[in-house]
């Protein structure tokens, strides 16, 4: 989608509007990708139009190009960036599926790795060869990522070795920099400055968890001290009703001490997406949703990441920077599941459809975290799966 391809912004038809995008596969996500200037503003028109395009609200978004899951319900929107230091602005929208809501809290690290490849193909940043920096603004968070392309002949590169779970097939190696995420949306990376704290639950309980703010606000809870064992698949926890609310309560307490909503029990209303849950423990056998065998050999601990009361099919990649910030905290719940040392220059993350590696280095200092991050970052791969118009009713 050639920004420079003569291409109408809207195409007007009688009883539709046609606008421009691309759907783009970042990691183990899905995206419909738009140019910024072919959208209206920021706002209440630009919000039910993403929704049209998604066909939210329906259990199966059967009138649109959404795919009847969360992974599948997100959007990019791009631009060039006025932002010093930033070669684009990027704005995240996560659609659900079955209720009207459209939220821009967060990032999604996943989506993030589209970005770079959609931006050069459509002729917003420079190619470089063999491999494109470019600099991302991240609109909902205010930090910047910075996403190592590999080009050919002017364009992103599809085809190489890198496999990540959850994505059939293989892919190039897009290598994404979240050092400059930490306190996405706080400010810091323990939003209240302890390393784990209690909250105190409805049916009179006191659950220690740790909250943390890299690439998403994330709280962490062990998995046994919910009642499970930490190596559940989506199935097994969206049909539990009472598991789900349990998690829900969790996050409205820990978003309400960091003030994202007003009260616990209107996070659905006011921070749908943040703070995401995720429930660790140590290296175990499970089998994945793919149904192959995971061996807690391969790993250093288990974490499964909830978000808008769904349990993630594999990792999102936000939660992994925020996991592997949380692992290198000591005394964290994250790092309480680790299996091993806290030297090592990688974290291996088993989850629901496999095992995710992360790149992490570390130095002592003396901010509250005690650490400072001289590395954080993941690979991904990305391919765009198609240029073309949508179509909006009236």
């Amino acid at each position: 989608m050639d920004q420079e391809a003569g291409v109408n912004n809207f195409e007007q038809q009688f009883e539709q509007i046609g606008i421009r995008c691309s759907i783009v596969r970042g990691g183990s996500s899905k995206g419909v990708f738009f140019l910024e200037q072919d959208l209206p503003p920021a706002g209440a028109e630009r919000d039910a139009l993403l929704m049209r395009v998604m066909g939210t609200p329906h259990v199966m978004q059967i009138d649109g190009l959404g795919g009847a899951n969360l992974l599948t319900s997100k959007i990019a929107v791009v631009g060039r960036s006025a932002s010093p230091g930033a070669d684009l602005d990027y704005t995240f929208a996560q659609v659900e599926v079955d209720r009207g809501v459209i939220d821009y809290s967060g990032n999604c690290g996943n989506i993030s790795a589209g970005v770079g490849p959609f931006a050069i193909d459509a002729g917003l940043v420079r190619p470089v060869e063999p491999v494109t920096e470019v600099r991302i603004n991240n609109t909902n968070t205010g930090k910047t990522l910075v996403a190592h392309v590999p080009v050919a002949h002017g364009r992103a590169r599809v085809t190489g070795d890198l496999r990540i779970a959850g994505v059939s097939g293989t892919g190039v190696n897009i290598v994404m920099d979240y050092r400059l995420s930490l306190g996405a949306k706080t400010g810091k990376v323990l939003p209240t400055g302890q390393r784990t704290e209690h909250l105190q639950l409805d049916n009179g309980t006191e659950l220690e968890v740790t909250i943390c703010d890299v690439a998403n606000t994330a709280v962490f809870v062990r998995a046994t001290d919910v009642g499970l064992r930490g190596d559940e698949l989506p199935a097994e926890i969206d049909a539990n009703e009472a598991t789900v609310n349990l998690l829900r309560e969790i996050r409205g307490k820990a978003a309400a001490r960091i003030g994202f909503v007003s009260d616990w029990r209107k996070v659905d209303e006011e921070s749908p997406l943040l703070p995401f849950v995720i429930f660790v423990s140590p290296p175990s056998d499970y089998v994945a949703l793919s149904g192959n065998a995971i061996r807690g050999a391969d790993m250093d601990m288990k974490a499964r990441l909830v978000f808008m009361n769904h349990l993630h099919e594999a990792m999102a990649g936000t939660g992994s920077m925020c996991i592997a910030a949380a692992s290198r905290i000591k005394g964290s719940i994250a790092h309480q599941a680790l299996q091993g040392t806290t030297s090592k220059k990688t974290l291996s993350i088993g989850h629901p459809n496999g095992v995710m590696d992360v790149v992490i280095e570390t130095a002592n200092d003396e901010s509250p975290h005690g650490i400072r991050f001289e590395k954080l970052g993941f690979s991904r791969t990305a391919r765009k799966i198609m240029d073309g118009t949508v179509y909006v009713p009236r």
